[in-house]
């Protein structure tokens, strides 16, 4: 009975129903050739270090670096974490940067890109329905059919609906649309990056110029307590009681003081141009912003995620992972490519002269048709492309285990340097102080004569080193704090103004 129903059905409506069945087990089938992509597995340790590291740092007894700081296993890490230093002036100048990088804007615009060819990628799923209008003017002679001497001119009008839809049954089409999914997810991550790649470069930048003027401001003092003893020394060389190789010596001092400062002065003006451009603006429009160390607060607090999380939270790692998939979604691709071609084809229309009688009656033309192709020789082209893609998989499965092993070498290093930079601060204070009061025994023997004064020099170069290595030691935990949070992600996952408000 069905049967006869079927034979009872005008041709082209059965063939349009045939149509629909194979699209209808193709799309509930849902196959697609190729390997199904899986995340790969967190490492399974439970510490970054080969040791367990005290849950505190040293302290010293010292403002602006000296403070302990706490190591808090599991601790999730804020979105705005450089909010954690207190300073206002660097909330500001990030806050600007965030909304005038061109890098950063650049990576913003790489996203969107990406997305909008996902998008463009998805439609290749859907007919593609095209509308054609054609008109022409013919003379026509009956010669051509064996009736000399008769001509006809005529005008001819055609309108039409054309439709064309690849059948995706092996899912090569699925797999295209999956790799641009990852590389979309790829750029979100790229942009991810660039954002936390950012911040952290304006806060050190910021810490590098606090240290720097803290750097002018010890050697100043240096200058102005070695230009006190020239003095000194030239007023008794004029009066007999220092021999002229010592003021000479002196001098030489004081002038290698004074050479220290140029160098210095360099490296501010330059970290200065930095953060100008870091914000997006030319050196020249620099922010009167200045930063001290006195002015940032040391985070006591340090949040320090669980190994297993670090694959989820590093941008890098999971750009990685999206070249991964998208390597391994082109795969099923390649292997596509082998497969028959399956593309059905319609069209609907009216052809009609004058253009006035279109669509009237007896001037309806249609068809429906579909095609099979496979390639059947190409020289080996299609296997080679398709060993091509499984060693891009093989090589993007490299890269992402090297990115793993280099980020938790990252968070092993930083680690290891919270803790030994706070040991460095507490050495160098006690160095510093013990170089000051042995300078002041130094300078208080050599008046009386009790020493020499190549003695009393090398306690000065001393306590020179001792301010500079202090300064330089109390710096160092600032920035390593920084790449604490930089090192475990940046803290991504809890904000939403970047990836998030693009979609």
């Amino acid at each position: 009975m069905s049967d006869l129903i079927f034979r009872a059905v005008p041709r082209w409506k059965r063939a349009a129903t045939a149509t629909v069945a194979v699209v209808l087990t193709a799309a509930a089938s849902g196959c697609a050739v190729g390997p199904d992509f899986a995340r790969p597995a967190a490492p399974t340790t439970d510490r970054f270090t080969p040791d367990v590291l005290p849950a505190n740092t040293a302290s010293a007894d010292v403002p602006s670096g000296g403070e302990v700081q706490r190591l808090l296993v599991g601790r999730d890490i804020p979105g705005e974490w450089w909010t954690l230093f207190h300073s206002k002036p660097l909330d500001e100048l990030i806050a600007t940067a965030l909304h005038d990088n061109p890098s950063l804007e650049a990576a913003k615009a790489t996203l969107r890109q990406a997305r909008e060819n996902l998008y463009a990628g998805e439609t290749s799923l859907f007919p593609t329905l095209t509308g054609n209008v054609s008109a022409t003017r013919e003379k026509f002679s009956t010669s051509s059919i064996g009736f000399p001497g008769q001509e006809a001119l005529f005008s001819l009008s055609t309108a039409s609906l054309n439709v064309s839809y690849p059948l995706d049954i092996f899912g090569g089409i699925r797999r295209q649309i999956e790799s641009l999914a990852a590389e979309a997810d790829y750029q979100e991550f790229e942009a991810e990056a660039a954002y936390v790649s950012l911040t952290a470069n304006v806060v050190l930048t910021a810490i590098q110029e606090a240290s720097l003027r803290a750097q002018i401001r010890a050697e100043k003092e240096i200058i102005d307590a070695d230009a006190h003893q020239a003095e000194v020394l030239h007023q008794q060389f004029a009066l007999g009681g220092v021999p002229g190789a010592a003021v000479l010596a002196q001098d030489a001092i004081l002038a290698q003081a004074r050479a220290t400062l140029p160098p210095l002065e360099k490296a501010l003006a330059q970290a200065r141009n930095q953060l100008a451009v870091l914000t997006g603006k030319l050196p020249s429009e620099a922010a009167g912003a200045t930063f001290e160390l006195a002015d940032l607060e040391l985070p006591q607090d340090l949040p320090v995620s669980l190994p297993s999380k670090l694959v989820e939270q590093r941008p890098d790692i999971r750009a990685a992972e999206s070249t991964l998939h998208a390597a391994s979604a082109e795969i099923g691709v390649a292997t596509a490519n082998m497969l028959p071609q399956v593309n059905l084809t319609g069209s609907f229309g009216s052809t009609a002269s004058p253009a006035g009688n279109l669509f009237g009656a007896n001037t309806g033309v249609w068809s429906i048709g579909g095609s099979l192709a496979q390639t059947l020789f190409d020289s080996g082209a299609l296997i080679h492309k398709w060993r091509a893609a499984v060693a891009a998989f093989d090589q993007a499965a490299a890269a992402y285990k090297s990115t793993v092993l280099a980020s938790f070498q990252d968070v092993a290093n930083v680690l290891r340097a919270l803790q030994s930079d706070a040991d460095a601060v507490n050495a160098d204070l006690q160095a510093e102080r013990a170089a000051a009061k042995s300078l002041d025994v130094a300078r208080g023997q050599y008046q009386i004569g009790s020493i020499t004064y190549v003695a009393l020099l090398e306690a000065e170069q001393t306590y020179q080193q001792a301010r500079i290595s202090l300064v330089l030691a109390k710096a160092n935990r600032y920035s390593d704090t920084v790449a604490l949070f930089q090192a475990l992600g940046g803290g991504w996952w809890n904000r939403d103004d970047l990836a998030g408000d693009e979609k």
